[in-house]
């Protein structure tokens, strides 16, 4: 049996779906294009759930994490297929560098490097003070509230004195059960929106800028956010190439979310490692770049196989 070069992880909503949207036609697009890349440059290229019961992983030499869109709903299963996955073949992103930046407590790594992020709280599971207590104690009148793991700004609240008591018993469950985090709302992520460029091989590719809903804070597109072409400044690429940098090893992509604080500084809202939509279909140029940097891994490693 030939071998396969790559396997590009999604979920069972995308793999096969029998029904389409606008949405699921970006996902199948996006994924698309990063196959056609693939085998462009020779390489066997297959295209599977990540939790398929079926495939051998042994069998392939690389598995590329693009949309397993539902780990962060499943994450104790996620993490345990992580580290069995991770010792049968080669992770891209690495297993190393997706096991950190899983946790958002990396934006303290970043910081410590020099890195400028939001303004962040930790508040480790079990924690019993209230949401009342930790804004007197840190001076915040707005905030964001979010746990540690998560994705598709779930679990995600913006608050003020005024609201901060009716999320008293919500936060009390959660705090219960994960680690949480709170960051000084940012206002520019209204009246500016939040950048995000992607960075591949360590360089810059493409931008776009994300922009919420009239009414609301959350730029997602599962809340109604918009999408628009965006020309980063020098300053803006600087910025997110050094935050690549600093991340724990140089990953094969990433997408740096960037906002303007409340000072009109850069700061990162986060990088994504994992799973992150990279948007392709913007710049085709970039599904080729990561294509020819998987490349030049396989041609610098060997492989043992399973079969």
């Amino acid at each position: 049996m030939k071998p396969i070069d790559v396997v590009i992880l999604t979920e069972k909503r995308y793999a096969n779906p029998v029904e389409t949207n606008a949405y699921i036609d970006n996902v199948l697009l996006e994924d698309k294009l990063v196959k056609e890349a693939l085998e462009k440059e020779e390489l066997n290229v297959k295209r599977l759930a990540w939790d398929d019961a079926y495939f051998d992983w042994n069998t392939t030499k690389y598995v590329l994490f693009r949309t397993t869109w539902d780990y962060f709903d499943r994450f104790s299963e996620f993490s345990s297929w992580l580290t069995e996955v991770g010792q049968k073949t080669i992770l891209l992103n690495s297993a190393k560098i997706i096991h950190w930046n899983i946790d958002k407590h990396y934006l303290h790594d970043l910081s410590t490097a020099g890195i400028e992020i939001v303004p962040t709280y930790f508040m480790e599971k079990g924690d019993t003070r209230t949401l009342s207590e930790l804004h007197t104690a840190l001076g915040w009148e707005q905030t964001v509230l979010k746990p540690c793991v998560s994705g598709a700004a779930r679990h995600t609240y913006k608050l003020n004195l005024d609201t901060i008591h009716k999320h008293e018993i919500l936060y009390k469950n959660l705090i219960s059960e994960e680690a949480m985090m709170l960051q000084p709302f940012m206002n520019q992520i209204v009246t500016k929106g939040e950048i995000s460029l992607i960075v591949i091989n360590g360089t810059y590719t493409h931008a776009i800028l994300k922009k919420a809903k009239a009414g609301d804070f959350r730029v997602q597109d599962d809340f109604g956010g918009s999408v628009y072409e965006y020309n980063p400044s020098l300053a803006e690429i600087d910025f997110a190439e050094n935050a690549v940098k600093a991340c724990i090893e140089l990953p094969i992509y990433a997408r740096v979310d960037i906002i303007w604080d409340n000072d009109d500084q850069l700061a990162i809202s986060e990088i994504e490692l994992i799973e992150p939509e990279l948007w392709f279909r913007h710049n085709n140029d970039a599904a080729t770049q990561l294509a020819k940097g998987i490349v030049k891994k396989l041609e610098t490693k060997s492989f043992t196989f399973k079969i």
